[in-house]
C-alpha cells in the first residue's frame, strides 16, 4: 500500500482505509479540532465509540470539515452496559444521533463479556440487513470468543479490533482472523509510546529515515493489520500519516515480531466480564 486512502477490502465487499484516526480520551474543542486536522491531512477513517463521550463532536468535525460524506469510513462501538437485543437497538439510535449519521459505516461490540454477545449480535445483524451500517464486527475478542459467536451467527464479523502492537503481536489470533476472512485492527498499535527508545525500532528507523512511530505503524501495514493510532497535536496527526514512502524488508518485520512479550496496556478481554 503506497497511499492514505488505500484500503482493505471487507469480507462484505465494503472498502475499508487501512489508516484510521483514534479519538481515544480525546474530548471537547481538542477532538473536534483533531479529527478536522486529521480529515485535512488525508485520513478518511475515524474511529470513535460510544463511550468515548465524543460522539457529537467527532460528527460535528466531520460535518464541518467539507469532505464529502461518501469520502468518510466512520467507525463506533456499542458500550458493555447495552449489550442485549433491544438495548443494543436503542444504544445504536443514540449513537447515530449524536453523530449525525443517517449511516454508520462500522459497528463494533466493544468488548465480549461474558454472555450476552450473541444476544447482541443478533440485533447487530438485523442492523445490517436493515441498511442502517454498511458492516458489522468486535472488538478485543478472543478465539474462543469468535469461535462461539461464529457457531450461532449469520453474518461473519468482518473486523476484529483488539490491542496490538509489538509487544503484543497477537500472531495466533491474526491467524485465525486470516483464516475466517475477519480483517484484525489493531488499538493502541503504539502502545502508549512504550516502545519510542526500544534499541531495534530505533535502529530501524534511523536506517529509513523515520520516527521510531512511523516504523512501528508501517509494521502494523505490512503485516496487512487496520491500525488507528490516535494523537492531538497536529505535528504528530501528520508524522503518524506519513507512512507510504517506504517499506518495511521482511527482516525489520521479523525483528520487530521478535519483540513479542505477551504483554498489555489494557485489559485482558477474558478478565473483563460483565
Amino acid at each position: 500500500m503506497g497511499n492514505i486512502a488505500d484500503t482493505a477490502l471487507l469480507n462484505n465487499g465494503v472498502q475499508m482505509p487501512w489508516l484510521g484516526f483514534g479519538t481515544y480520551k480525546a474530548e471537547g474543542n481538542e477532538v473536534y479540532e483533531a479529527v478536522k486536522t486529521a480529515i485535512e491531512v488525508g485520513y478518511r477513517h475515524i474511529d470513535t465509540a460510544a463511550i468515548y463521550g465524543n460522539e457529537e463532536l467527532v460528527g460535528q468535525a466531520i460535518r464541518d470539515s467539507g469532505a464529502a460524506r461518501e469520502n468518510l469510513f466512520v467507525t463506533t462501538k456499542l458500550w458493555n452496559q447495552d449489550q442485549g437485543y433491544d438495548s443494543t437497538l436503542r444504544a445504536f439510535e443514540e449513537s447515530r444521533k449524536r453523530l449525525g449519521l443517517d449511516i454508520i459505516d462500522l459497528y463494533l461490540i466493544h468488548w465480549p463479556g461474558k454472555d450476552k454477545y450473541k444476544e447482541t449480535w443478533k440485533a447487530f445483524e438485523r442492523l445490517y440487513e436493515e441498511g442502517s451500517v454498511r458492516a458489522i464486527g468486535v472488538s478485543n475478542f478472543q478465539i474462543h470468543h469468535l469461535e462461539d459467536l461464529l457457531k450461532d451467527s449469520n453474518i461473519v464479523p468482518v473486523i476484529n479490533q483488539v490491542e496490538l502492537h509489538p509487544r503484543l503481536t497477537q500472531q495466533e489470533l491474526h491467524q485465525y482472523c486470516r483464516e475466517h476472512q475477519i480483517q484484525l485492527e489493531s488499538w493502541s498499535p503504539l502502545m502508549k509510546g512504550k516502545l519510542t527508545e526500544q534499541a531495534d525500532i530505533v535502529e530501524i528507523a534511523a536506517k529509513h529515515g523515520k520516527t521510531t512511530s512511523q516504523v512501528i505503524l508501517r509494521w502494523h501495514l505490512d503485516r496487512g493489520i487496520v491500525t488507528i493510532p490516535k494523537s492531538v497535536t497536529t505535528h504528530r496527526i501528520r508524522e503518524n500519516a506519513e507512512l507510504f514512502d517506504f517499506e518495511l524488508t521482511t527482516e525489520d518485520i521479523d525483528r520487530i515480531n521478535g519483540l513479542h512479550l505477551d504483554e498489555r496496556v489494557g485489559t485482558h478481554p477474558d478478565k473483563l466480564l460483565f
